[in-house]
């Protein structure tokens, strides 16, 4: 449908179930499932869907790890119970991504390394993956472009989505 069209039917409809404004992800994604349970809905865009600051996110659903360092242990098994939701109910949306995170010395080893067991933990039943030390020659095959190892001396494995 041509935006002329889309703007003659906006204007004969004379009432809408929810009006959603903003289309970038969460707009967009909000209106689809509003018009998959039935509303009838109208989402509005300033400029172009998708162009807003939504559309230039990671678009990872994380599980809260930023607020381990907080110690909201609390936020982080409700974000990571959330995301495993999100994964089983919209799986035609979601998918598991595993990403190398370099780490440069053995503090920050340590410190990572600690922090993502503890993430791990407290995933529980909601875990995607567990939080793993991987060995030189597996990251240089499966990470594209291949991992620069130059001063990255311990690559530890964590799982998003």
């Amino acid at each position: 449908m041509n935006r002329d069209n889309q703007l003659h039917q906006i204007e004969n409809t004379t009432l809408w179930d929810i009006v959603v404004i903003g289309g970038g992800a969460t707009g967009l994604g909000s209106a689809l499932d509003a018009a998959s349970r039935g509303y009838k809905v109208l989402c509005v865009e300033k400029t172009d869907f998708s162009k807003g600051t939504s559309s230039r996110s990671t678009k990872l659903i994380h599980g809260g790890v930023r607020y381990l360092e907080q110690g909201n242990f609390s936020m982080v098994k409700h974000a990571l119970q959330e995301r495993w939701v999100l994964l089983n109910n919209a799986s035609e949306a979601t998918k598991k991504l595993s990403f190398v995170l370099p780490v440069y010395s053995w503090w920050q080893f340590f410190y990572y390394g600690l922090g993502l067991m503890l993430y791990d933990f407290l995933s529980g039943k909601f875990s995607i993956g567990k939080t793993r030390l991987m060995n030189k020659e597996s990251v240089l095959k499966n990470t594209r472009p291949p991992y620069r190892f130059s001063q990255r001396r311990y690559p530890l494995l964590r799982w998003s989505v």
